[in-house]
């Protein structure tokens, strides 16, 4: 629906039957934004469908507006344009307003649009000469536009039956209502208004409150019959509540070994186990290996577990190895201090699970950067020495393909050269190559 404000601007316009089309057309396209055009656009194709709402002027005014605001696009984009088509070859209407809507939507209507445009309504109707002007055919005007004839709109029953919600007064002439420019008054003394007048506000208050698509019968679909009740499809209303209990059997069962071992791990954060104890955490969690997700291990411990227990700490990594945290143990280890505990657990994992290949490297690279960066001349030869021997057993292991750390493994032989072991390691890397 327009509003008030866009209905009084969009009469106004249809109204300026002495100013050129284009004009118009200009005017319209400056006081109507983009996204209310198709809102005019519908109330335009409503009041031109009954002849008796527009004067003849009005009229083609309105077909200018709908067929010029698309005229930058290509003409099928004009979602009008089926409803030009029928304008144009609709044999009830004046030659001069067929002539019109066939002169703007004619092959050649470049020139011509912009000569008949250039005129005013007035103007036009004044000066159209019914002998001047072949009109074509639908199938012609069709083959022309879009060498593919438009499909004939779908027909509703129900649109057929459709009682118009405008009709004119059967007590005053049509004629008289159309030309008349006499003066009447309006109700409670207001100030004189003709017909025109008249006439444009009843349409006004018609496009602001009601539709102009007329009344059509209601749809109304019968409910459908109910289905046969059967004798089983009510046992619902009397449920068979003869339920037999759910017994949990884990309730008061004995957790001594679980708490067993939990106090066990917590022993093994703060010092070395005895034989025993490590033998009977290994014991346990083979027995259980779920049993390691709550003995109280975390990434932030592991370091303290794999100093004091390297064992028991491979024993817990390798049951760790399907959690979705294992990761996080895994960058523990790598960022902690390089020793010889760290390089035993590592040495052993590669032994009993598939470890990813990433964290191998980078766990080998932080043992490199170790004895590059330690001062001590002392403990540098002595972790060098572990170092070397750590990877001489994943070379010979085939734990790790020593091709794709060769650089880096040849310069630290090369840095330690000096050392036995590095020596050593050098000589097998040669043998590789």
């Amino acid at each position: 629906m327009l509003g008030i404000e866009e209905s009084k601007t969009l009469f106004s316009l249809l109204d300026a039957e002495s100013r050129p089309f284009a004009d118009v057309v200009a005017d319209f396209l400056s006081r109507f934004p983009r996204d209310s055009h198709f809102r005019a656009f519908c109330s335009l194709a409503a009041l031109l469908e009954d002849k008796k709402m527009l004067k003849l002027s009005q009229r083609l005014i309105a077909f200018a507006i709908l067929h010029q605001t698309y005229s930058s696009q290509s003409l099928s984009s004009n979602p009008f344009l089926s409803f030009l088509i029928d304008a144009a070859c609709d044999e009830t209407s004046e030659k001069s307003e067929l002539a019109f809507v066939q002169l703007l939507l004619g092959p050649d209507s470049g020139n011509s649009s912009k000569e008949i445009l250039g005129q005013s309504a007035v103007n036009y109707i004044k000066g159209f000469d019914p002998t001047s002007q072949v009109l074509l055919q639908r199938e012609q005007l069709e083959e022309q536009l879009c060498n593919d004839p438009q499909a004939q709109p779908y027909a509703s029953i129900f649109r057929t039956a459709t009682v118009r919600n405008v009709i004119p007064d059967p007590d005053v002439p049509q004629d008289s209502v159309a030309n008349s420019s006499e003066l009447k008054l309006s109700p409670a003394g207001a100030k004189p208004r003709n017909d025109s007048e008249e006439r444009e506000s009843a349409l006004t208050d018609l496009l602001q409150n009601v539709s102009l698509e007329g009344l059509s019968p209601q749809w109304i679909r019968p409910a459908p019959p109910r289905l046969p009740v059967f004798e089983g499809e009510l046992v619902w209303l009397n449920p068979d509540n003869n339920h037999e209990p759910l017994w949990d059997y884990s309730m008061c069962a004995d957790t001594s070994r679980g708490a067993a071992v939990r106090d066990l791990i917590a022993r093994a954060l703060r010092g070395p186990l005895l034989p025993a104890q490590q033998e009977q955490v290994a014991f346990e969690l083979a027995k259980d290996p779920k049993l390691v997700y709550h003995c109280g291990i975390t990434p932030r411990k592991l370091p303290d577990l794999v100093e004091h227990n390297p064992l028991i700490a491979v024993e817990v990594l390798s049951k760790l190895m399907n959690s979705p945290e294992i990761s996080e143990y895994f960058s523990v280890l790598v960022n902690m201090e390089m020793s010889l505990h760290s390089m035993e657990v590592v040495n052993r994992l590669t032994a009993v699970v598939d470890l990813p290949t990433e964290f191998v490297h980078m766990y080998i690279r932080n043992c490199i950067a170790s004895c590059e960066n330690i001062k001590d001349k002392y403990m540098q030869n002595r972790l060098v020495r572990l170092v070397c021997v750590f990877l001489q057993s994943l070379i010979r292991s085939k734990i790790i393909n020593v091709q794709d750390l060769f650089i880096e493994v040849q310069a630290f032989c090369i840095e330690f050269s000096r050392i036995r072991e590095a020596a050593g390691l050098f000589r097998l890397l040669k043998s590789l190559e």
